[in-house]
């Protein structure tokens, strides 16, 4: 099978920035940011706006590591359970919270619509059953949904009604979120940094941090120069280096996550598989996810994920494994063309609960959004600029949850990951 080991996401970018160079010299700003994703240019464009001089820098380019390459899906809630939520934040706190993850879901509309962000922006997301013991779980989550925060976007599907919109025989029925929506995220994220640098954000790609000197002003150290900040912003996630924060070692899982998009698929196809072009996840442990792309432009393509490794190769026949599990699940896709496969990192947190904190007064982190940072991340941005203006209610609530880090220490923490996941795999099977 002939794919391209190309991202469709970056083939298909829309959205250019100013010219952008690597940090050189010395620089002196209020506020210095560490990543080029979501956080970070949601961060630059929300302290920019605020009139704070701020310093981005990316390893890469903006938009390079998962930000530009995931799913695509805009999610209300978390990657725990709001049960888990209300536990760890009590009852009050765990509202509080998942109104914030509803607020990171209209923010990211506001954003996009504020600042011309063209992005295939397209609305709602649907839950998928697989197995009786999974209806039984949404029923009990719609119920508790609806009874304990009032939320009222969330609609029971059973097999017909679920078929209608997702045409699989593989599912049993499932819920759907009308308050969540699904995107392009690499023209999303460049959207904000576009916005972020006509706020006056500066933007240094190819600029890799090294090393943070802490202090009253710390200093963020590259290859070819520094930056002095009052504040400072990790938001590197799965892709921030130990070294930069020795502090956050073990507190993130990287995991390898992988899509494909398909050839262009028909209007017959389109019809015969997402009719409403809505974003689909199942309820598996390792779960799969997909949604069409482009399907405002008359080119859509089924972007379908649902493959994961712990360690740093792609599976064996990735791309084979990949075009026979969405055959199995469309019959009218069965030996269509793969054109593009692409993977990433996410950064899973051991209670797939964000992670939003401090390492040092001065010193911020947001990460470990377990696969709901399209949304949490712009949202986390925004709370950065909100904490240094000195409003930091909402960004401390999350530092009530407690972390822990993976068990195993360096050598171990993968293998042990990876035996867990196994059995949750089998599981997955019954």
């Amino acid at each position: 099978m002939h794919t391209r080991s190309e991202n469709f996401y970056t083939a298909t970018q829309q959205t250019a920035l100013e010219k952008t160079a690597p940090l050189a010299g010395s620089h002196r700003v209020d506020v210095a940011i560490v990543g080029g994703g979501i956080t970070g240019c949601s961060a630059a464009l929300h302290l920019a706006e605020r009139g704070l001089s701020v310093a981005l820098l990316e390893a890469e380019h903006i938009g390079w590591g998962a930000s530009g390459r995931s799913g695509g899906q805009i999610l209300t809630g978390f990657g725990t359970g709001m049960q888990s939520m209300a536990r760890w934040l009590g009852d009050d706190g765990a509202r509080q919270a998942f109104e914030m993850s509803r607020e990171a879901v209209d923010l990211t509309v506001s954003l996009i619509e504020r600042h011309g962000i063209d992005c295939d922006l397209a609305e709602d997301a649907i839950y998928a059953a697989l197995k009786p013991r999974h209806l039984s779980a949404y029923r009990k989550e719609l119920d508790y949904m609806r009874s304990a925060y009032g939320y009222d976007q969330l609609d029971w599907l059973d097999r017909e009604a679920l078929y209608e919109r997702v045409r699989s025989p593989a599912y049993l029925g499932g819920l759907i979120d009308h308050q969540s929506r699904h995107l392009h995220p690499l023209n999303y994220t460049l959207g904000l940094a576009r916005a972020a640098q006509a706020a006056g954000a500066a933007i240094f790609e190819h600029s890799p941090a090294r090393d943070i000197r802490h202090g009253k002003q710390a200093q963020v150290t590259t290859d070819h120069g520094h930056v002095t900040a009052d504040y400072v912003l990790l938001a590197g996630n799965a892709y921030l280096g130990a070294d930069v924060a020795p502090e956050l070692a073990g507190q993130l899982m990287p995991v390898g996550n992988y899509i494909v998009a398909t050839e262009p698929l028909t209007e017959r196809q389109v019809a015969q598989t997402l009719p409403h072009n809505d974003a689909v996840s199942d309820a598996n442990f390792v779960l799969d996810y997909f949604h069409l792309s482009g399907a405002t432009t008359g080119a859509p393509r089924m972007l379908y994920g649902g493959q994961v490794t712990y360690g740093k190769r792609p599976p064996r026949r990735l791309i084979e494994r990949m075009a026979r599990k969405l055959g199995q699940l469309f019959p009218a896709l069965e030996g269509i063309g793969i054109d593009y496969h692409w993977g990433g990192l996410v950064g899973v947190s051991r209670n797939r609960a964000p992670q939003i904190g401090r390492i040092q007064p001065n010193v911020f982190y947001a990460q470990g959004y377990s696969g709901h940072g399209m949304a949490l991340a712009g949202l986390a941005g925004k709370m950065v600029g909100e904490v240094v203006s000195g409003q930091a209610e909402r960004f401390d609530l999350y530092s009530r949850i407690v972390h822990r880090r993976f068990p195993g220490g360096q050598a171990l923490r993968t293998p042990l990951l990876v035996m867990a996941a196994n059995f949750y795999r089998l599981r997955d099977l019954l």
